[in-house]
């Protein structure tokens, strides 16, 4: 059975950087389609960055280009989002995600993932 753990989430003051990384378990990251997406107090869940499976196509969303970069470990099977310049607006509980189907694109649609994480908590202070 798949499974997703995210981790590297804390407390950073705007314009500090963070490293999430998601740990796979029963899927290779470098051959499925993933993404990490976030979801803030009151908020509905938001794509923030995408990466195809075998091709590495990756996209983002407009509010993090720039600023967010999106790979995968293939030795250690996990999914990385390095965050750089933070702001307190990117404070939300953030989301590693996996598709069941072999995909060669990206995607942005949260309803088209399978498998997700119990999330990581990034906050942001101004």
């Amino acid at each position: 059975q798949v499974q997703l753990v995210e981790s590297g989430g804390g407390l950073v003051q705007a314009g500090g950087s963070l490293r999430l990384s998601c740990a796979a378990s029963g899927r290779t990251v470098s051959t499925s389609a993933m993404g990490w997406f976030r979801q803030a107090p009151g908020k509905e869940r938001e794509f923030v960055a995408a990466i195809s499976g075998i091709t590495g196509i990756t996209v983002y969303a407009d509010s993090v280009k720039g600023r967010f970069a999106i790979s995968r470990d293939n030795a250690k099977n996990t999914l990385n989002l390095q965050m750089n310049s933070l702001k307190p607006e990117d404070t939300a509980v953030y989301y590693c995600a996996a598709r069941n189907q072999v995909v060669v694109r990206p995607t942005t649609n949260l309803r088209e993932y399978n498998y997700w994480g119990q999330g990581t908590q990034v906050t942001v202070s101004s």
